[in-house]
């Protein structure tokens, strides 16, 4: 156990990235961040930004990397983020997955016009 809160819980990843990888889970279950309480978000994501924090200056990282997985690649089906220390030239390179690009500028738009659709609405 790294750290606790009344809305969640730190520990180390017991196969971490680099030493010093954190997760972070809510205590209630939720499976998925859409899943989280609108009451719970802000105390959650406070807890998530000072472990970022102490990981920074705990390890002397020279940054961290913070992530979600919702579903797909989440290994347990219960929200978690990932506060993984970073240092100039430690190997990780960008994202863990390929990358890809738009065929065009209309082709961007329309996705992040399906995507506000949503919000919008």
């Amino acid at each position: 156990m790294v750290a606790s809160s009344d809305v969640a819980v730190a520990f180390l990843d017991i196969r971490p990235v680099f030493k010093g990888h954190v997760l972070v889970a809510p205590r209630a279950h939720v499976v998925t961040l859409t899943d989280l309480p609108a009451a719970d978000i802000a105390p959650y994501f406070t807890f998530c930004q000072q472990l970022a924090g102490a990981v920074e200056s705990g390890l002397s990282a020279g940054g961290t990397f913070v992530a979600i997985n919702n579903r797909v690649s989440q290994s347990v089906p219960h929200l978690h983020t990932h506060v993984v220390p970073r240092t100039k030239g430690d190997g990780l390179r960008g994202f863990f997955w390929p990358r890809t690009k738009y065929e065009s500028d209309d082709e961007a738009r329309d996705f992040a016009g399906k995507i506000s659709a949503v919000i919008s609405s």
